[in-house]
């Protein structure tokens, strides 16, 4: 049966500084993708260099990982950078597909337009306006299936729940000046990872304004556990909107077929997060066969060596079967 996965490779490069370096991370990513025997393949965090001699980038260690494996022959669709010219030097997006991708499109500002901020300054000083845009775009891809059907797919890295900078707002070496300048600079993170999350939620809207019946799935790393805002704002359940009319439109997240014990995808120590999720829409959940999150031997990133990183994702790949036929 067909699998669609999702996977954040957390840094994948193949630079010289790497660390650390992909010699030694392909002999631990390469089984990891091999095990989902996926036939759609959603991939974060996939780094970029320039082209000896010239201006265009490439993604030389994504090339090197998917040698020798099944992957190297599926079809790719690949995100652009902030400019919508090229791919960006770090954490792109990639979609590969045993299926032929008929369309495929990098929005970033697309359906949502950038805010404009104003806060308070530094210090109680004048408000300043801060211009909120998202920090990459999300891809989306249409597979034509066997028998003419349309798969529609999407694949998001929303950011981090991580204070965003504001002026005047660190220390020399890196430390926040005060408590207020790091909560403006959080406010300013949840508008981008929510902001985001709805232009994918008006993306999925519009495919379903179009074929009711659409086969949708978004798949990514969400920064976000099931019932945080953006997952929610993706989901839009009816315990939500409180208007059973609208069902037809939710996205269902399959983790919830999981056991409460296995449904994690990242380990801080004793705390366990789902963050990286698939969604689908209910004419594909109809379809739905079964769900893995591949977390047996996560690196927990509370054991890591300071200065040191592992060869692993501290992110657990996820993989879902489908009956397509």
């Amino acid at each position: 049966m067909p699998r669609i996965a999702t996977f954040n490779l957390e840094n994948l490069d193949d630079s010289t500084d790497a660390r650390p370096r992909l010699e030694e991370r392909l002999p631990v990513l390469r089984p990891a993708l091999l095990r989902l025997e996926a036939d759609v393949l959603c991939l974060q965090e996939v780094n970029a260099r320039a082209e000896p001699g010239r201006k265009r980038r490439s993604l030389f260690a994504l090339e090197k990982l998917l040698e020798g494996t099944p992957y190297a022959s599926f079809d790719r669709a690949t995100s652009l950078g902030v400019t919508g010219r090229r791919l960006a030097d770090h954490h792109n997006l990639a979609i590969l597909s045993r299926w032929p991708i008929q369309a495929c499109r990098s929005l970033r500002h697309n359906l949502v337009e950038p805010l404009d901020v104003t806060l308070p300054g530094q210090g109680g000083g004048p408000s300043e306006v801060y211009k909120v845009e998202w920090d990459r775009p999300l891809l989306h891809v249409s597979l034509e299936l066997p028998g003419e059907r349309a798969l529609e797919v999407l694949n998001l890295h929303l950011r981090a729940p991580l204070a965003a900078p504001v002026r005047g707002g660190k220390r020399p070496g890196g430390a926040w000046s005060g408590t207020d300048a790091w909560a403006r600079g959080f406010y300013l993170a949840a508008l981008k990872r929510d902001g985001q999350a709805l232009e994918a939620r008006l993306l999925v809207d519009s495919l379903l304004d179009t074929d009711p019946a659409a086969l949708v799935a978004v798949c990514g790393d969400f920064n976000a556990r099931e019932r945080e805002t953006p997952t929610r704002l993706l989901c839009s359940a009816v315990e939500d909107h409180e208007n059973p009319a609208l069902s037809p439109r939710e996205l269902i997240d399959l983790s919830e077929h999981l056991p409460a014990a296995r449904r994690y995808s990242v380990l801080h120590g004793a705390q366990r997060a789902l963050y990286d999720h698939i969604l689908v829409s209910h004419a594909l959940v109809a379809r739905f066969r079964g769900i893995w999150i591949h977390n047996e031997d996560l690196a927990d990133l509370d054991a890591l060596v300071p200065g040191e990183a592992s060869p692993k994702s501290s992110h657990a790949p996820i993989v879902a079967e489908f009956d397509l036929d």
